[in-house]
């Protein structure tokens, strides 16, 4: 059985950081891919960041985040984070994580982030 659980979120002003980090237990033995969403009130879920278990282990970032956000991870994928700095109140929303296994995907129960103004 796979769990994921976020935690880092907070309130936080303009300009401000956070890390944010995501905790895998059980058997990740076919992981493929540790990424980042968030969703705001009233909008749809949106990729934030992702990074892929390949030979070059590359990460990719919305447009929105580029150069503000990045993601990281332990060596046993065990662990990811994500880096947020230069927050902005369009930030705010609800961040998740999600673990990709064999296609199936797995999520946390968010973590609240919320950025004032």
């Amino acid at each position: 059985q796979v769990q994921v659980v976020e935690s880092g979120g907070d309130l936080v002003q303009a300009g401000g950081s956070l890390k944010l980090s995501c905790e895998v237990s059980g058997s990740i033995v076919t992981l493929s891919a540790m990424g980042w969403f968030r969703q705001a009130p009233g909008k749809q879920r949106e990729l934030v960041a992702v990074i892929t278990k390949s030979a070059r282990s590359t990460a990719n970032y919305a447009d929105s985040v580029r150069g503000r956000f990045s993601i990281s991870r332990t060596g046993a994928w065990k662990t990811s984070y994500l880096q947020m700095n230069d927050l902005k109140p369009e930030d705010t929303a609800v961040y998740y994580c999600n673990v990709r296994l064999s296609n199936q995907d797995y999520w946390g129960q968010g973590t609240q982030v919320t950025v004032s103004s």
